[in-house]
């Protein structure tokens, strides 16, 4: 059984996009490719045909895989979110209790997370562990060192 994942709308037409475009635009690439060696003599020993297969079988994964995840997926009316505890969608200010670090994170599913731009997963060790913690809370996260502790300090939405 697929997972349930939630999203913005934005990140919703991402997914979207991207499927559309493996579809629309490689998938006919991919066979093209495979009709251009074949065209070239013995498939037995035509090793740019073999390859073409290859891709187009890992082609046709990716596409299978984004279908399952999109139709699993769900968008979020962020204006019903409970802004009292961290949930997925959630603007969190956080602080290193070790270091006096703050940070700002938004929890998003993880084919939106991008740490550049201040997502991060829901399934990452710090989102799962700020998951449900409420602004004064700590949170102890297992990291690849050891244990971090991370006081909530802001919950919002935008």
């Amino acid at each position: 059984m697929s997972k349930v994942s939630y999203y913005t709308p934005e990140g919703l037409k991402k997914l979207r996009d991207e499927l559309n475009h493996l579809k629309d635009v490689e998938r006919p690439k991919a066979s093209q490719a495979i009709g251009e060696a074949r065209d070239k003599g013995d498939l037995s020993e035509n090793a740019e045909y073999d390859a073409a297969k290859e891709a187009q079988g890992l082609l046709e994964m990716k596409i299978s895989k984004l279908e399952e995840v999109f139709a699993n997926a769900r968008v979020i009316d962020e204006s019903q979110l409970d802004t009292s505890k961290v949930l997925v969608h959630s603007h969190v200010k956080i602080k290193n209790q070790t270091n006096g670090a703050e940070m700002t994170y938004m929890l998003v599913a993880q084919s939106e997370a991008d740490l550049k731009s201040g997502k991060i997963s829901v399934d990452s060790p710090i989102g799962k562990g700020l998951l449900g913690k409420q602004v004064g809370d700590t949170a102890e996260i297992e990291v690849p060192n050891g244990t971090v502790k991370f006081e909530v300090i802001e919950i919002w939405r935008e």
